[in-house]
């Protein structure tokens, strides 16, 4: 994997030797070099940065000389056996090791102590880290990366740690490790108990209130959907970003990006993947892409080496752990992260090429306060089965119309697993992922709001793979709902700082959006099964057990409720001009009671085994993103 390095140094006469060095070791070639300089007169990035990137000068070459500029030795840290009370001598070791790109290896028999660095040794450095090390450095070269490597190995359980728990540590009350609070358990029990004596005393009554109660929460949960997506499509014409704006961007200005692709056993797709991200529009000086790859997966390893990528994707090793979760193996990527803003995508999306510029634009209209801006997402195998129309439906309108509608409205958004652009330092603020929560996504749009940031949109959208299966539907989906149990119940804990925190409307949207989607989902079969006995079995047989206006509410409710699902569905397309998809939008009851068997699966995991991450297989379908 390739090497991005900053520049060596900082006296321009002594950069221009460094060039010269270059040509006389024959490690790049005239042209070349004359590339790279004017890459670097118009982008800012050094040359050798731009060599590196451009795959013209390997990080190991480019050692080599920068050692011999240095006057010291170059050296191979995968070798090396570090003196670990030296190494961990430091307060907040890793993390000094990583900024400030140097590492202690041990003590010689003179006292110095040799140091591995991959900036110019200077007098300033020198006197710098001869005060934290406390003995005199000898300095020998190597490159950033292989620093990043070496401390992964040498800190590997204290990152895997701090991944995992290092929000719970700092604000027990916004993670998910503890799934139902101490009040929460007995609220539940008390609610159970009174439900349990009134069906004792009043079977009838309290069966009337349940089905009351479930239909109006599916009346309300599908209403706000409907008048949240009407005001986002008033804005279904709207450029948010324009093409203008993007091209009047100068590579000089641009910041730093890094793009996290956390993958586990996607060794089928990543030929694909480094394809897709290789289509990105931003200068690849100024990019990094890491491979967030789990410890004990050697075979997607492997297929990414073999994929032979460009020197600015790299492979991060995340450290074995628990939970073994997207959002903790993202917390291990955002330790590494170098990048001013940083994007999250999956091993199977194609995002626009543009997109990476069109969230700088955003970012610098929106200030300080906007720490996140979502990118659409949509599906290339719409037409491979009536699974992939229904799920490319339901994205469309979410995310063209409901997301829409709730940036216009100032509400909360909760975020899609992907295409999530984020100001890094924004991010860390926020404790990054929860790695206990399994729509960590929708959490951390929710935490934003709640400190006072703001989430946007963009328009930009990312194409990805559809859900060809209805068993791997399930899966994805029941993790989805049982996520959103999680954020509801992690934002329950403290509803009155919540409320003083956002507002009675933002915390009114929160309660329809993240909890009322579970509960309506929970109540679609009830719902179903009423309507039912209610149209086929004779009256005299139903009114004894329920009244006339109960019936009539639920069965108000469940046409009400599905035509305005409906109608949302058959919205969706009109923006893309995929009008081939809107009669499908009719089989959307169908396609709800999908969603109601996952709820109820996600609940059951809720219960039993909360963290559990269910995985969704890519690399199903029969069609080619790119056809």
């Amino acid at each position: 994997m390739g090497e991005t390095l900053a520049a060596p140094f900082a006296d321009p006469a002594e950069h221009d030797a460094f060039a010269q060095l270059l040509l006389r070791s024959n490690l790049v070639t005239p042209d070349a070099l004359r590339f790279a300089r004017e890459v670097e007169q118009r982008t800012g990035a050094s040359f050798d940065q731009v060599l590196i990137s451009e795959g013209l000068l390997d990080s190991e070459s480019l050692l080599i000389a920068e050692a011999e500029a240095w006057g010291v030795l170059p050296i191979d840290l995968d070798a090396v056996k570090f003196d670990d009370t030296l190494v961990r001598s430091q307060d907040d070791a890793g993390q000094r090791f990583l900024a400030e790109n140097w590492l202690p290896i041990k003590r010689g028999d003179d006292g110095r102590v040799f140091v591995a660095t991959a900036r110019e040794p200077s007098a300033e450095r020198a006197a710098r880290i001869r005060s934290a090390i406390g003995a005199e450095p000898r300095f020998v070269a190597t490159t950033s990366w292989n620093i990043k490597n070496a401390c992964l190995r040498l800190f590997r359980s204290e990152i895997a740690d701090s991944a995992a728990n290092e929000l719970w540590r700092q604000n027990p009350a916004m993670s998910a490790r503890i799934t139902f609070s101490r009040g929460q358990k007995v609220a539940a029990a008390v609610a159970a108990l009174v439900i349990a004596v009134f069906a004792v005393i009043w079977p009838v009554q309290t069966v009337i209130a349940l089905l009351t109660l479930v239909s109006l929460v599916f009346l309300a949960g599908t209403s706000f959907k409907f008048i949240v997506a009407m005001i986002g499509a008033r804005y279904d014409v709207v450029e948010r970003v324009s093409k203008a704006e993007v091209a009047a961007l100068a590579d000089r200005e641009l910041p730093r990006y890094t793009v996290l692709v956390p993958v586990f056993r996607e060794a089928n797709i990543v030929a694909q993947l480094i394809k897709n991200l290789g289509g990105l529009d931003y200068p690849t000086e100024k990019l990094e892409v890491l491979i967030l790859i789990e410890e004990e997966d050697d075979e997607t390893r492997d297929a990414v080496l073999a994929s032979s990528p460009p020197p600015h994707f790299r492979i991060v090793t995340i450290p074995k752990g628990q939970p073994q979760t997207k959002p903790r193996a993202c917390n291990v990527g955002l330790y590494f992260a170098t990048g001013d803003y940083l994007v999250i995508y999956d091993a199977e999306d194609t995002p626009d090429p543009d997109q990476l510029k069109k969230a700088v634009v955003a970012f610098e209209r929106g200030g300080d306060e906007t720490v996140c801006v979502q990118a659409a997402l949509n599906y290339f195998n719409d037409t491979e089965n009536v699974l992939t129309r229904m799920f490319t439906l339901e994205y469309s309108y979410w995310f063209d119309y409901m997301l829409a509608g709730l940036d216009v409205a100032d509400l909360p958004i909760p975020l899609g697993g992907t295409s999530n652009h984020f100001r890094t330092s924004a991010l860390l603020e926020l404790g990054g992922w929860d790695p206990y929560n399994v729509t960590e996504d929708a959490d951390l749009g929710i935490r934003a709001s709640a400190l006072g940031y703001r989430v946007g949109v963009i328009n930009s959208t990312t194409m990805a793979e559809a859900n060809t299966s209805i068993p791997n539907f399930i899966r994805q989906r029941s993790r989805w709902i049982k996520g959103y149990m999680q954020t509801s119940l992690v934002h329950a804990r403290q509803p009155i700082a919540l409320i003083r925190e956002v507002g009675w409307k933002r915390f009114a949207s929160f309660v329809l959006l993240i909890a009322g989607t579970p509960l309506t989902f929970l109540g679609v079969i009830p719902a179903y099964l009423l309507t039912a006995v209610t149209l086929l079995l004779p009256r005299e047989i139903v009114e004894p057990f329920f009244p006339v206006w109960v019936l009539w509410l639920t069965l108000l409710n469940f046409v009400i409720g599905n035509m305005v699902m409906i109608y949302l569905s058959m919205m969706g397309p009109y923006k893309r001009g995929a009008f081939h998809l809107v009669l499908w939008a009719l089989l959307n009851p169908i396609y709800w009671l999908l969603h109601s068997w996952a709820s109820y699966k996600g609940l059951w995991q809720l219960i039993t085994k909360p963290h559990y991450w269910e995985k969704t297989e890519h690399g199903l379908t029969t069609q080619d993103a790119h056809g």
